[in-house]
C-alpha cells in the first residue's frame, strides 16, 4: 500500500504545483493584457478561469491575495463615508485592491445585512465596531472577491441566510434566488434581478428605499460600474445586453453601488468611445478630483450612468459609428448587441479588469 500511497501523494502534489503555476501564469499574463490569456475562450483563459472558479486553488489564491492587500492597504484602498437616510445607513467597506462590500444598517433596530463580503475579517470587525447584529448575506456572484467571506461569516453567525443564484457555485448558499424574487430580511425589502453575463448566475439586489424616505439602491456587483460594466466571462453579448437593459429600466434616481472602484479607469476608456460627451467629461473630472484624495466615487445613479456609460448607450448612433458597427438590416437589438461587443472588445484591449 505504501508505494500506491506515495503515487497518490505525488500526483496530488504535482496537480497542486501545476495548478498554482497555471493560475499565477494566467494572472500575470492577464495583467499584461495578453490576448491569448484574457480572451474568453482562449486556452490560458480557460485554464486559469477554471482553476479560479471551480477548484480550491482559487480560494487559496484569494486568501493569499487578501493577506497581500491588507498589507498594501491597511486602512483600505479608498476613504469611504457612509450614506445615511432616515433609519438607514449604507456603509461601503473597501476590500482587496478595489472591491467594495456593503453593510446596510437598520439604525432603528441595530441590525444589518452585508452584500458581497469577500473579506470576513474586515466585515466582522466593522460589524463589531458598529455593534449591530448581522441578519443575512446577499451575494451577487460566485467569484471569490465577492463571495470569499461567506462561509467564515456564516460559521460565526449561526443560522443566517446566504442568498445567491443556484446557477453559480455560491459558498455557503442557503437561499437560492430567482429573477423578481422578493426578499425580506428584518425591515429590509429587496427585489432580485437575474443578470447573467459576467457569470451565468449573476444577480443584483435592489433595496426598496421607501421606508427610509430614500431612493432605491442597486447593488450591482460586477454587472454595472461607474462608467463601465464587467467582462462577459460566462455569457454572450446579447445576454449581457439584456441584463444591462434590466437595470437601465430602473428609476433614474436609483442609487448605484458597484462592486469595484473602477470609475477613473472606466471613464477614461469611455472618453475614447465618446470624447465629445460633456456629461462624461464632467464626471471624469469629478472622479479624478476624488481619487487624488483616494475618496470613494460611489454611489452614482441610473440616470447619471445613462448619460455617460458606454455600456448603457449602445443605442446611440455616435457610439455605433465610432465602434465601426455596420448592420444593414434595421434590427435594433442586433445593432446594439454588435455595439456592446465592440465596446467590450475595445475595453478589454484598453485595460484588464475582471
Amino acid at each position: 500500500m505504501r508505494p500506491r500511497n506515495n503515487r497518490i501523494m505525488f500526483s496530488l502534489a504535482a496537480f497542486i504545483f501545476l495548478g498554482v503555476g497555471a493560475l499565477l501564469f494566467y494572472r500575470r499574463y492577464s495583467a499584461k493584457r495578453s490576448s491569448m490569456a484574457t480572451r474568453p475562450g482562449g486556452f490560458l483563459f480557460k485554464i486559469g478561469y477554471f482553476l479560479y472558479t471551480r477548484t480550491r486553488l482559487g480560494y487559496m489564491y484569494h486568501l493569499k491575495n487578501l493577506t497581500k492587500m491588507r498589507q498594501k492597504f491597511p486602512e483600505g484602498h479608498s476613504v469611504v463615508t457612509p450614506v445615511e437616510f432616515q433609519g438607514l445607513k449604507i456603509c461601503p467597506i473597501p476590500l482587496l485592491e478595489d472591491n467594495y462590500s456593503y453593510v446596510l444598517i437598520d439604525t432603528t433596530d441595530s441590525v444589518a445585512v452585508v452584500v458581497d463580503p469577500s473579506d470576513a475579517e474586515a466585515v466582522q470587525n466593522f460589524l463589531t465596531e458598529e455593534n449591530v447584529k448581522l441578519l443575512g448575506i446577499l451575494t451577487t456572484h460566485k467569484h471569490w472577491d465577492h463571495s470569499g467571506g461567506n462561509s467564515t461569516i456564516k460559521s460565526r453567525h449561526r443560522n443566517i441566510p446566504v442568498y445567491g443564484s443556484s446557477s453559480d457555485s455560491i459558498p455557503g448558499l442557503t437561499h437560492p434566488v430567482s429573477d423578481e424574487d422578493r426578499i425580506q430580511i428584518g425591515n429590509f425589502n429587496f427585489t432580485v434581478k437575474f443578470t447573467p453575463g459576467h457569470t451565468r448566475g449573476h444577480s443584483v439586489y435592489i433595496l426598496d428605499g421607501t421606508p427610509y424616505s430614500a431612493p432605491d439602491s442597486l447593488f450591482s456587483g460586477d454587472l454595472l460600474f461607474i462608467g463601465g460594466s464587467g467582462r462577459m466571462f460566462e455569457g454572450s453579448p446579447l445576454t449581457m445586453l439584456r441584463s444591462l437593459d434590466t437595470v437601465c429600466h430602473l428609476r433614474d434616481d436609483t442609487l448605484v453601488w458597484p462592486g469595484h472602484e473602477y470609475a477613473r479607469d472606466d471613464l477614461k476608456f469611455a472618453m475614447t468611445v465618446e470624447p465629445d460627451n460633456i456629461s462624461l467629461q464632467n464626471k471624469l473630472k469629478w472622479v479624478e478630483d476624488k481619487r487624488k484624495e483616494r475618496l470613494m466615487t460611489c454611489p452614482s445613479t441610473i440616470g447619471e450612468e445613462k448619460l455617460y456609460n458606454p455600456f448603457l448607450r449602445t443605442s446611440e448612433g455616435k457610439i455605433q459609428q465610432n465602434m465601426g458597427v455596420k448592420i444593414e438590416k434595421d434590427d435594433s437589438e442586433k445593432i446594439r448587441t454588435a455595439t456592446l461587443a465592440a465596446v467590450r472588445q475595445s475595453k478589454d484591449s484598453h485595460s484588464y479588469r475582471l
